[in-house]
């Protein structure tokens, strides 16, 4: 029973996310990020062992909570699987995420450049004042093929192996990275262990969200041989272990090329190119997109037929006395 309220909290918690969206007010994600923002004021210095504090610290409370409410339903399935749902609606992005991509093509199809430019940080962090609107279309691929993997498929595959914990925590380190996770001046030290978290814990989702990018490149008119090859030829030029693959994928899926002259708030970055086709245009916004909303669904099956199958260990605090699928045997965690 433990394998399949996760299964059914995890898929239940999908469908709230594609019917509700994100919280409007009172967003967990935005709660800790304001927690992680006020412990960073009181506890930065310029060192990786303060950054290792930081992120230890809040990590390791997010763990323990989510640790905390898997044992509280350990012995009620129905609790167990209703925990589990508010925990992956709280955490998925992915419904959100491609309605700003099509809101952003809406707009760019318009013309209408300042809304654009107000909507682009909501997707990525780059400088919207420094693109036009083909900038802009790229930066919104690149930025729904990274986050497609960060705000879906990684969150669903701790969930799948670790519950509500490993919900949280990887929300948690992925959170962290965002806030801390930049070669900035200020965060080159302090943010290196976050970085190297969220490194860590999408190790696995990133390739696996590659996969189904070129699995699923036929509905949006693309080749999965170009996307494979794409990802074998270009993903190691990026200077994301993880965001290489996942990207590349896309851009093959996609037919395009994306990297390139790249402004972030803290300086520009010159990002390897990735794919062979054409720059991208408004309209691949769109398909992006559509891609995004896929790779979510098949992210969503495969995601409760590992957490429903015995062959999945899970996490020591899943239950006790049971069988060794059920006890568990492994241990693990897991903006552009």
């Amino acid at each position: 029973m433990t394998r399949w309220a996760r299964a059914a909290g995890l898929l239940a918690g999908v469908a709230a996310d594609a019917i509700l969206g994100d919280p409007r007010r009172g967003h967990p994600v935005a709660a800790f990020g304001a927690l992680a923002a006020r412990l960073e004021r009181r506890g930065y210095a310029d060192t990786r062992a303060a950054g290792l504090r930081h992120a230890g610290a809040l990590v390791g409370a997010v763990v323990l909570l989510g640790a905390v409410a898997e044992r509280t339903g350990r012995r009620r399935s129905v609790l167990r699987g209703g925990l589990t749902a508010v925990a992956t609606w709280a955490v998925l992005g992915g419904t959100s995420l491609a309605r700003e991509g099509v809101a952003l093509a809406g707009e760019l199809e318009r013309a209408d450049l300042d809304a654009a430019r107000r909507r682009l940080p909501n997707l990525c962090g780059r400088n919207p004042a420094a693109l036009d609107a083909d900038g802009m279309a790229r930066a919104g691929v690149e930025s729904l093929a990274e986050n497609t993997s960060d705000a879906v498929v990684a969150p669903l595959f701790w969930g799948a192996v670790a519950g509500v914990p490993g919900l949280l925590g990887y929300r948690a380190v992925n959170t962290l990275d965002a806030m801390v996770g930049y070669r900035s001046p200020r965060y080159l030290r302090f943010g290196w262990a976050s970085a190297r978290l969220d490194d860590a814990a999408n190790l696995v989702p990133a390739r696996v969200a590659a996969l189904l990018f070129a699995a699923l490149a036929p509905v949006v008119g693309g080749s999965p041989r170009a996307a494979l090859t794409a990802c074998r030829r270009d993903a190691g030029a990026h200077p994301s272990p993880n965001a290489g693959p996942v990207e590349a994928a896309a851009a093959g899926a996609l037919g395009v090329r994306l990297g390139g002259r790249t402004v972030y708030p803290h300086g520009v970055e010159q990002r390897p190119t990735l794919g062979t086709g054409r720059a991208p245009i408004v309209a691949d916004l769109r398909r992006a997109a559509r891609l995004s909303r896929l790779v979510a669904v098949a992210a969503a099956a495969l995601s409760a037929a590992a957490a429903s199958s015995p062959r999945v260990a899970v996490f020591p605090w899943a239950s006790r006395g049971n069988s060794v699928g059920e006890s568990g045997l492994s241990d693990g965690r897991s903006g552009r």
